[in-house]
């Protein structure tokens, strides 16, 4: 009815309208309370995104530093090129100028930057957003030749294009210790080594520089500005020693290539004390500053596989030896010791007072375990020796009693006590360990079954289980340093900017595992057999005392491409060996060339690594009187001197004097100053006249390869050319050693007098 009151339906619906209305409002109500209390902190947070624009600066990343504090690992500066792809199109609309393809035209001609046209028009299109990077780690030059463009095209002050400084992680010696130090991603990251073991401390945290941005996007004034400053990463020195690393680099290359290895050789020197690692080597190398790029072996190996580029199959390979190159061998990898682990079961031995270094074993080239028959390396067999001969000679039977002797649960003890089944501590991924049943007999095995005499025979020359070289480095040097199992590690001291020192390394004892007086009477043994006729001679440095023992272990479990039976050849060693200050390793994975034991392909490169870094460690040569006759004469500077003084001299140092011409002064003189000539049968050639020194006789370099010293010495002599000899001993008595290269080479000419370097081996041990 008109006027009158609502019917009762009408009012039923406003009610109803009334309760909707009611819980929507309500329902509000509780939203806004949830999003006040309970997520308050995400949604101030989204409205702070809206107002504010964000932009971190990078924190610098720590350097590294050798023991010295050279710098190994530190930064560079280096640029970010990106682009605002929404100023782009506001500038373009508001001018009616199309700025993204003025830039894409000048940035994509600029030479070095390799960035094309279209890329950088796709990247200019996502106008939704304000920071799209074109291109990371520009160098200086090239990032002055973006500067020169954005000015010569009037674009400098618009903010579309922009550099922003960063910083590239830098290795100034490019492949030295490249295993050990790892590298960074290209976010900075650390990867690999102790780039990867020590990143949340060389990282830092990076900052931030906030600022307000107005609804269009664009940056309001400074007021509304904040700055949270970077906290650049700690710096770390290390216990490499650049030196010492280089050269067990130098000598890790010069075998392996000589030996024509194929499975990679590796290294390690260590402080004998401490435990410090002075250097750690894997051969091939790669490039730290472009660790993506393959060495020259893994590179060879892909080109060889016939697989087709850009495969699938392809690139998963590529990527396989990636990884293989980047793996450190020292600690990533197991291998058998051979007869290099003997060194530990003599100190078992001793340990036990099981046996003195003059009691007698026959070797008759075998010994018989369970009726089953081992043979010796050698299988004509020793004869009889005593036990620190058959020590000194690799002899498997004598070693192999005195497994017996030791027995399989005393031999699994001392096994544990050294290390090998446990981590060594050392402060770097990727440890390998030997494990019970996998690298290693299972225990209940090992003790229990019926192969236990095998497996102990085996086991005391170091075949049939694999260890890591660094784990048995670490047990070498306990027997070397009085029998105590330090922590091999690479930190010496982390520091601040400003030198404060934040943390300094404290050396750790693990545990005694021998006696001191083992420890000397091993030693003893060893050094004997350098110094005299053992199978690690080749290891011989003259003025020091030089402990080694040398291990060709065949790979059982190893099918190899390149020869029928593959070996691992290597050489533990220390010195000097009475007061041991370095210990050391030298390992090459299955040689193909050459004579394959380790006497002759690891031993003689641990002597020239000692030749080189014992004096350079502070550790002084003492000759005894015959090498003090053996040591090399170096040729005086006698050009200028009167004739009859320079032959005094000359005769005086122990040259046979031969003149040439009738003149007053000396004017020339062969072998030149300074060249080193072995004494005995020294000769310089004094030419006093010019016509003298120009008609100056010459002579064709004959080919002495396979010669004993002795030989070598004299077919030089005849010629009347010096020689310079290194590589043995005992040289000059012509037992074994042969000549295994010269410089310069055979049918080279040059002027009588002149000195042949000849490098002499022992080829004559089978270490096995």
């Amino acid at each position: 009815m008109e006027g009158g009151t609502p019917s009762q339906k009408v009012r039923k619906r406003a009610g109803i309208i009334c309760i909707v209305m009611t819980l929507l409002f309500i329902l509000l109500a509780a939203k806004i309370l949830f999003i006040q209390t309970v997520n308050y902190e995400e949604y101030e947070q989204k409205v702070l995104d809206q107002m504010t624009q964000q932009t971190w600066v990078s924190a610098n990343r720590g350097n590294i530093y050798d023991t010295n504090g050279v710098v190994i690992a530190t930064n560079i500066t280096t640029y970010r090129l990106f682009l605002d792809p929404a100023a782009i199109q506001r500038k373009s609309k508001d001018d009616g100028v199309d700025y993204a393809k003025i830039i894409a035209a000048g940035v994509s001609a600029i030479d070095g930057l390799e960035l094309g046209y279209d890329e950088i028009i796709e990247q200019a299109g996502y106008t939704k957003y304000r920071d799209r990077t074109l291109k990371r780690h520009i160098s200086e030059e090239l990032a002055d030749a973006v500067r020169l463009f954005l000015e010569e095209s009037e674009l400098d002050d618009m903010a579309l294009l922009h550099l922003q400084a960063t910083s590239k992680r830098y290795y100034p010696y490019d492949t030295l210790a490249c295993h050990v130090l790892g590298f960074t991603g290209s976010d900075g990251q650390g990867l690999y080594g102790l780039e990867y073991q020590y990143d949340e401390v060389l990282s830092g945290t990076d900052g931030q520089y906030i600022g307000a941005k107005d609804s269009f996007g664009n940056e309001m004034v400074y007021d509304y500005e904040s700055y949270i400053p970077a906290i650049d990463g700690y710096n770390i020195t290390t216990t490499i020693d650049v030196y010492i690393q280089a050269e067990l680099e130098e000598q890790l290359q010069t075998t392996y290539i000589e030996s024509g290895g194929k499975n990679r050789a590796c290294g390690i020197v260590m402080d004998t004390e401490t435990g410090a690692i002075l250097a750690m080597a894997v051969y091939p190398n790669y490039d730290l500053n472009n660790p993506s790029e393959l060495n020259y072996e893994a590179l060879s190996r892909l080109n060889s596989s016939g697989l087709i580029e850009g495969s699938d199959e392809y690139i998963a390979y590529r990527q396989q030896l990636m990884l293989e190159t980047w793996s450190n061998k020292a600690i990533n990898e197991m291998y058998y010791p051979g007869s290099t682990f003997k060194v530990i079961t003599a100190a078992m031995a001793y340990e036990e007072n099981l046996v003195s270094e003059t009691e007698t074993f026959n070797c008759p080239g075998y010994h018989y375990v369970s009726g089953q028959k081992i043979h010796c390396h050698n299988h004509k067999g020793h004869g009889t020796v005593t036990f620190a001969r058959g020590l000194q000679q690799s002899c498997n039977p004598v070693l192999m009693m005195m497994g017996e002797r030791i027995g399989a649960e005393r031999y699994l003890d001392y096994f544990s006590s050294f290390g090998y089944f446990e981590k060594s501590g050392i402060d770097i991924s990727g440890e390998s360990v030997t494990s019970k049943g996998v690298t290693f007999w299972s225990e209940q095995d090992f003790l229990n079954s019926a192969q236990t005499p095998l497996n102990l025979a085996v086991a005391s020359f170091g075949q049939n289980f694999k260890i890591s070289p660094v784990a048995h480095l670490t047990a070498i040097n306990a027997v070397a340093n009085g029998g105590y199992l330090v922590t091999p590690h690479f930190i010496k001291e982390i520091t601040d900017n400003e030198g404060n020192v934040i943390y300094s390394y404290e050396n750790t004892v693990r545990r005694q595992v021998i006696s001191e007086d083992t420890s000397k009477k091993v030693s003893a043994v060893l050094e004997d057999g350098v110094s005299g006729d053992g199978g690690a001679k080749n290891a011989y440095v003259a003025g020091y005392k030089i402990a080694a023992k040398t291990g060709t272990s065949e790979k059982k479990d190893t099918k190899s491409p390149y020869t029928d039976t593959p070996y691992v050849c290597s050489t533990v060693a220390y010195a000097p060996a009475d007061d041991p200050k370095i210990t050391a390793l030298i390992l090459v994975d299955e040689p193909t060339e050459g004579v394959l034991y380790a006497s002759t392909i690891a031993a003689p490169y641990i002597a020239n690594l000692f030749e080189e870094v014992l004096p350079y460690y502070g550790v002084e040569a003492e000759y005894t009187e015959e090498e003090l006759a053996k040591l090399a004469i170096s040729s005086p500077m006698l050009v200028a001197a009167r004739v009859e003084t320079a032959k005094n001299l000359a005769e005086l140092l122990g040259f046979e004097v031969e003149i040439v011409g009738d003149g007053e002064y000396v004017k020339a003189q062969s072998p030149a100053t300074g060249e080193l000539v072995e004494p005995g049968s020294a000769k310089i050639i004094l030419y006093t006249t010019d016509k003298a020194v120009n008609e100056k006789k010459m002579v064709t370099v004959p080919s002495l390869t396979g010669m004993t010293a002795v030989a070598a010495n004299g077919t030089l002599t005849n010629l009347g050319l010096n020689i310079r000899i290194s590589g043995t001993k005992n040289y000059m008595s012509g037992k074994g050693a042969q000549v295994v290269e010269q410089s310069p080479a055979a049918g080279t000419l040059v002027e009588e007098g002149s000195v042949v370097n000849v490098t002499f081996r022992y080829l004559d041990d089978d270490d096995r």
